[in-house]
């Protein structure tokens, strides 16, 4: 059975990136729950998937906060917004967050308000309190260090300071950023994950450094996974999710599409549905 990643916790039942997530990934039966990585103004690893939260958060409820909202580019690709990286983590805690996608989950609506963007610190406690591993991911590393604000210090720390730094620790660390892998390869002794988004993949380039390849879906074959599997680098696709638009139009459902990528052989599997993926295996 490919182990199961809550991606960005249950996050087709609950807001992303919050302790009810995450703790629901956990129960429903995940081997892994997965914080995607931004820093605050005063240096604190906090869970957002970007660190522009207009779309995540009650920010725009706040006045505030209200001039607060600027524009920035990131990674070559231009916001409009607010940014994690403007707010102390106190003033963050003020925040609650929202469903990222309404039109598609109006049900995980109902849970808007009720909860905290949570620190890192907190998800390690939670995951540590249920008895799953955690699975980090570095945001935007070269922008968040241009800012003074480098990503892989704070985490090295955080994952020490909770003794979750070393091989044979419940933890994988990902980044689409060789560089931000590169260094924290440096520090740890964890298996780390090079994410990709498009082809070409190059498996034995990446086993130089990284022990496993987090590919999107539908870049996964017979022929990566083996080649993948040869040059000792695990497989583990994103995102696996339950809502038609999100599945294959030849697949009838989330199941069939997870049992497909199984027969594949992949050896993980990052799904906002965990509790659909445990029961596919």
């Amino acid at each position: 059975m490919p182990i199961v990643i809550a991606h960005r916790g249950a996050s087709g039942y609950r807001p992303e990136h919050t302790l009810a997530a995450y703790e629901l990934g956990a129960r429903q039966g995940a081997d892994y729950i997965e914080p995607d990585l931004v820093s605050t103004r005063d240096g604190e690893l906090v869970a957002r998937h970007e660190n522009e939260i207009s779309g995540t958060t009650d920010v725009a409820d706040h006045p505030e906060f209200a001039d607060r909202r600027t524009a920035k580019e990131i990674d070559s690709t231009a916001y409009e917004g607010w940014f994690v990286e403007d707010f102390t983590l106190a003033e963050l805690k003020t925040l609650r967050a929202r469903e990222r996608i309404p039109d598609v989950r109006p049900e995980n609506t109902e849970h808007d308000g009720r909860y905290e963007i949570p620190t890192l610190q907190e998800v390690i406690d939670l995951a540590a309190r249920l008895g799953v591993g955690i699975y980090p991911e570095t945001k935007h590393p070269s922008y968040h260090r241009a800012l003074g604000l480098a990503l892989e210090p704070a985490l090295v720390a955080a994952l020490r300071r909770n003794a979750l730094d070393s091989a044979g620790a419940p933890v994988f660390v990902q980044s689409f950023d060789p560089a931000s892998l590169e260094e924290l390869g440096g520090a740890l002794t964890v298996p780390l994950v090079q994410l990709v988004g498009s082809e070409p993949i190059d498996v034995e380039a990446i086993a130089r450094y990284a022990h496993a390849i987090g590919p999107a879906k539908r870049l996964v074959s017979a022929d990566l996974v083996a080649a993948a599997h040869a040059a000792g680098l695990a497989v583990h696709p994103y995102t696996f999710r339950r809502e038609r638009r999100f599945l294959p139009d030849d697949v009838p459902d989330l199941t069939a599409e997870l049992r497909r990528y199984y027969e594949l052989g992949v050896d993980g599997v990052f799904t906002d549905n965990p509790d659909v993926a445990v029961a596919a295996g």
